[in-house]
Formats: structure tokens, sequence, C-alpha cells
């Protein structure tokens, strides 16, 4: 023995590692806390993952369609602001007022018809505080309500109502009427298209309010509306304070805007530790937010992260109290296992060892007799699995030299059987007739019906060649319309014969509909073996040529190599 295994057996006696039982206490507790430690970790890891991204979806769906929802609010907004402004009491009344020729008396009559107007308008959809008519001056002409009000343009108006576009301001505190407003302007022309003065709406925030209070339901704790500036518009909650008093930090806001639908964590505006992500609106420069307590939010992680560290904890405990007791009585068994193990590596597989025992060791055994009959199951399932793939190839060899649209055999197969068939005839001194036949007008056949018309003649007539011909005949597709028939035993006088039987049988099939059948003919070309060729390549060439010269007498011909011409024949129908 040699000092580093002398050294190594007194360590394992010092620290008693080499008896079997600490063996698998030891092996037992490192393989459960490694493991456990390492897919607790990244279970942890992964449910975190899970839970950002179930925290990003429920955020981005909620901001996604209450933003949605507002932007289609404000077209709508919008668009009654335009009809309004375009409509006929307005029109009229306003040029009225504006016109230097109108009497007192009219000018009343336009301003009251002008006020009525727009306060019954104001009455109708709440959504509007107040609505003013304003000359190009800026000055009021008409308004819907009897308080006296100001009202706070936005920049470049006019500019916007001279090129016929409306405008939307920032959103402010009105005094007067007590209530945070956004003010819109849409110009108003006649007909002639000159510009009168503007219309200009008030837009309260209770609509917005409500949406926002809809969508903030289940686990969302607040949704509310920001500015650029990250001041805060309305919310789903009541806010302390007043109008336009509270506000998110200026890298909070930035940072919502910037990475606009990505969850951020931040102290929200009331201070409070919060996950939440924004969703900017098309027409303004708004931000929908919407906010989850981040304990809330993560209060699941923590949960399965303290469930992680006990459930290791107690697999420790459990494994290390079962490798103890496995470990007493383990040994007998494991010669059992070992010799069956051995017969099963030797490839007996009519095991079936006895369960001496209920623990872990029996246990094992029962596995180690399932392993060993999913062995012969295996086994037996290949040996089915292999002759169903038998099967296959041979289906697939099949597929392999058949033509698929006529079932005939394709030019692969042909040129193999009839290098065999030159071979047995030279064998035996036997003679062989090869027919090479063509569909007369078959391109125009095609150009005429049409390619699927085509394949049925084609078809159809694989089927008439198969039929005409005697079982020990051989018929394949050649190409194209092009097919070639082999007949074993048989002289050029009897091919032409045979080749007359193919003809006329084809002359008397019906293709088209009943009511316009169309005749269909061919041409054959014959040669025999060996008078015209002891090789397959020029049994065919002379073959072909024969065809060439049946294709030249007129088609519908039979034609045997070096036949000369003589009368056409065709079958009656």
């Amino acid at each position: 023995m040699t000092s580093d295994q002398q050294t190594t057996t007194k360590f394992l006696e010092v620290s008693r590692l080499n008896s079997i039982k600490t063996k698998i206490i030891v092996f037992a507790l490192l393989a459960t806390i490694i493991p456990s430690v390492s897919m607790g970790w990244l279970s942890y890891l992964q449910n975190r993952r899970f839970l950002n991204e179930k925290i990003k979806q429920e955020l981005k769906v909620v901001t996604s369609q209450a933003s949605r929802e507002l932007d289609l609010w404000l077209k709508d907004r919008l668009y009654d602001v335009r009809v309004f402004s375009s409509s006929y009491v307005v029109l009229e009344n306003l040029e009225k007022t504006l016109r230097s020729g109108s009497t007192h008396i009219e000018n009343v009559v336009a301003l009251r018809r002008l006020k009525d107007y727009l306060g019954s308008v104001r009455e109708k959809i709440v959504d509007y505080q107040e609505l003013m008519l304003l000359d190009l001056q800026g000055k009021m002409v008409a308004t819907s309500t009897d308080l006296t009000t100001t009202v706070k343009l936005p920049k470049k108006w006019l500019n916007r109502a001279q090129a016929n576009k409306h405008t939307i301001g920032k959103a402010y505190w009105d005094e007067t009427l007590k209530a945070g407003v956004v003010v819109v302007t849409q110009p108003i022309r006649t007909a002639g298209e000159r510009l009168l003065g503007v219309l200009v709406a008030k837009i309260n925030f209770q609509t917005i309010s409500k949406i926002l209070e809809r969508y903030a339901q289940g686990e969302i704790g607040e949704l509310y509306l920001i500015t650029k500036d990250g001041v805060l518009l309305i919310s789903s909650q009541p806010i302390s304070g007043k109008f336009l008093e509270k506000k998110l930090s200026g890298v909070t806001t930035q940072e919502l805007f910037y990475k606009e639908g990505e969850p951020q964590r931040y102290d929200s505006y009331q201070g409070e530790p919060v996950v939440g992500a924004l969703k900017r609106m098309s027409e303004l420069y708004w931000g929908v937010v919407a906010e989850k307590e981040r304990a809330k939010a993560y209060a699941q992680i923590v949960r399965l992260r303290n469930l992680t560290l006990a459930l290791v904890v107690g697999l420790l405990l459990f494994i290390g109290l079962g490798a103890y007791l496995l470990s007493l009585s383990m040994v007998r068994p494991l010669g059992q296992l070992t010799k069956g193990a051995s017969k099963v590596a030797a490839g007996d597989l009519d095991v079936d060892l006895p369960v001496l025992s209920s623990n872990e060791v029996g246990y094992l055994t029962e596995v180690f007799n399932d392993m060993v009959a999913r062995l012969r199951h295996g086994r037996e399932q290949l040996d089915a699995i292999n002759d169903k793939l038998r099967k296959k190839n041979k289906a697939l060899h099949e597929l392999s030299i058949t033509d698929s649209l006529t079932g005939l055999y394709n030019r692969k197969h042909l040129m193999e059987t009839l290098g065999k068939e030159v071979a047995r005839s030279e064998r035996h001194e036997h003679e062989f007739a090869l027919l090479i036949i063509d569909i007369d007008h078959f391109k125009k056949y095609n150009d005429t019906y049409g390619h699927l018309a085509g394949d049925e003649v084609l078809s159809r007539l694989g089927s008439v060649f198969s039929e005409s011909i005697r079982s020990c005949d051989y018929v394949a597709r050649y190409g194209g319309e092009e097919f070639i028939v082999i007949l074993p035993e048989i002289g050029p006088k009897d091919g032409v014969q045979a080749a007359e039987r193919i003809r006329s049988r084809v002359a008397e099939e019906s293709f088209g509909s009943d009511s316009e059948p169309i005749v269909v003919t061919i041409s054959v070309g014959v040669a025999s073996y060996p008078k015209h060729g002891e090789d397959p390549e020029v049994i065919i060439k002379n073959a072909d040529e024969a065809l060439y010269k049946a294709k030249e007498l007129g088609r519908d011909q039979v034609v045997l190599v070096g036949q000369k011409k003589r009368k056409k024949r065709r079958s009656a129908k």
C-alpha cells in the first residue's frame, strides 16, 4: 500500500467514513443539501422573475387599457367640440354678433341663442365645465354660465386656429368654477372658410376619475394621471391637498416616462414604497400610472423564500434519519441486488428479485424489478418497432420506384427492370418486345383543358395499359406523356399486335364530359431484343425512332423499327 493510500485509509478511520452507514448518511445529507439549496435558489430566482413578469403584465394591461379609454374619451370630446363649433346655431349667430351692420336687437337675440345653445350642451354633457365663444382678439362673446369667469388660453391658440387646428392647454384650477379643468379651443369657420373666432371648452376630470376608479380593481393599489413634470392631476383614490399640489420626484417621473411600460421601484407621492409603471396618452403629454404596494406585490416571493428554507431544513432532518435507518437494513439485500444487476448486465432479463423488506431497500428492489420489466417490455417494443420499420422501408421502397400520378413503375425502376430483362433474355436466348407509347397532342390537350384534366388522362391511360397487358408483362411511365411496355418472350410481330390492341383500347376510351366526349389517341414505337439492339439504351433509342416515325405518319399509329409507311388504323367507337 502506498503512502497516499495509507493516509486516505487513516483519514477515513479517524472520521469514521469507512463504514457504509456513515458513508450513506454523509452522502445522503450532501446529496440532499446541495441539490435542495441549488434548486431552491433557482426556484426562488425563477419565481421572482415570474412574479416580476406578472407584475409587469398587470401594470401594463391596466395602464394600457386605461390610457386607451382616456384617449378615446379625449377624442370624443374633441369631436364634440368640433361638431359644436360647426353648428348652424353657432355659425349664424356668431356671425351676426360680429357683423358691424347688425342692429342692437339682432345682437341681443343672437347672444341669447348662443348662450342657450352652449348652456343646453353643457347640461347634456357633464364633461364640460364651461363652454365659451371668443372672437379673434380673445374677447368673450358668449358663455354657457352666468358666472363671470376667465380662461387661460393655450399658447399659440390663434396661430393654430388660423391653421384650422384645435389646441389643448395645460390643466389648472379654476377658482370661479371651483374645479380642475383643461382648456380646449376649436376654430369656428364659415362655409367660405372665414375664421370667426374659437369655441373654448373647459373640460373637467369627472369622467377621468370614474375611468381610473373602474380600472383600479383587484391587486392594483392606485391608478392616477400625471403630467410630464410629475404633477398629479387625478387619481382613483381621494387626494389630500389642493389640485396640482401633489407630485412625484423628478427622477422618478423621468424614469417612468423614459422606461414606459417597465415596472419601476420608487416612493409614491405619499412617500410609500411602491412598484409602478406608466403608459403615455397619445394626444396629451400625460401619463397613466398604475401602482402596487411593494410589500404586497412581493409578499408571495417572500413566503416562497421562507417556505424554501423550511423545506430544506426539513429535508435535511428527514433524509438524515432515513439514511441512518436505511444503512441499518441495506447491507444484506445489497448482495441480492448486485447479483441481479450482474445478470441484467449479462443480458439476462428474466430476473425477478424477492422483496424482503418494506423500507427503502425494499423499494429499491421493487424499482429494480420494475426497471427489468420495463427493459423486457422495451425489448419487445423495440422488436415490434423494428418490424414496423421494415414494413415502412418496404413501403418507402415501393414509393421510390412508383410514379405517384399513374401508379405505374417510374423510370428508375424501368431501367433496372429492362437491364435485368436483357440479361435474362440473353441467358435463356429468348427475345422480347419493347413498346414506347406517346399520347398524341398531349400539350394541346393540357393547354385546352388544363393540367388537372391532363393528369386525369395520364392516370386513366396508366390503368388502361395495365389492363391491356399480360400478368408477366411490365409497364412503366418513362417520363411526361411517354410510357414503356416490356413484353417478355414476344417477337416483333406479336409486339406489333399487342401494341395495336393497346392503341385500339385507348381509342375506345372517352374523356371529358358526357355532353362533350373527347377522344385521346396514342402513337406507339415497337422494337425487339435482340433484333433491334442488345442493350437497354439502344433498344429504347430504336423504339423512340419508330415512335417519331409514327408521329410523322399522322399519329394514332403503331410503327415497328424499320417499318415503311402503312395505312393508319383506328378502332371504331
